[in-house]
């Protein structure tokens, strides 16, 4: 230790075996969890993928940036919608909890003004919650699904 200095000399900190070898100084501690990719992001990048199928699709209402929920209406032109919104928790995979899974509200199509009461309950109870709204004949949504 110098003289006059307060702080110990650093030191690497212990690790397993079968991680030090793939660390470099200065030590960084591995995130235990994978981060989930932003809202604004992730809504982005679902926009591009309806573009890029020729489906038409838009932000109805913006919520928050880092973590809002998202409700996605898939219009099918004939005054009927469907509608699906973010799966619980539950039905989440241990090793794959950053993937964003979807389900249906209702396993046919329903009249479209009940899917606008649906969503407005819905901002009423998370008005961070985000609304994308795509357009389509065929109610293509390019969702992941929840199993079950």
């Amino acid at each position: 230790m110098a003289v006059g200095s307060v702080n110990p000399p650093l030191r690497d900190p212990p690790l397993r075996d079968d991680i030090r070898d793939n660390w470099t100084w200065p030590r960084r501690w591995p995130i235990a969890r994978r981060m989930r990719l932003k809202t604004s992001i992730w809504v982005a990048a679902y926009l591009r993928r309806c573009q890029t199928e020729g489906v038409f699709g838009a932000v109805r209402k913006k919520g928050a940036e880092e973590a809002g929920a998202v409700f996605v209406k898939v219009a099918l032109m004939d005054g009927n919608a469907m509608l699906y919104a973010p799966a619980p928790q539950t039905v989440y995979d241990d090793s794959r909890p950053v993937e964003r899974l979807f389900v249906p509200t209702a396993p046919q199509p329903v009249s479209e003004p009940s899917v606008e009461e649906r969503l407005t309950k819905e901002l009423r109870f998370d008005p961070d919650a985000w609304i994308v709204e795509t357009e389509d004949r065929a109610g293509r949504h390019f969702l992941d699904l929840a199993k079950g």
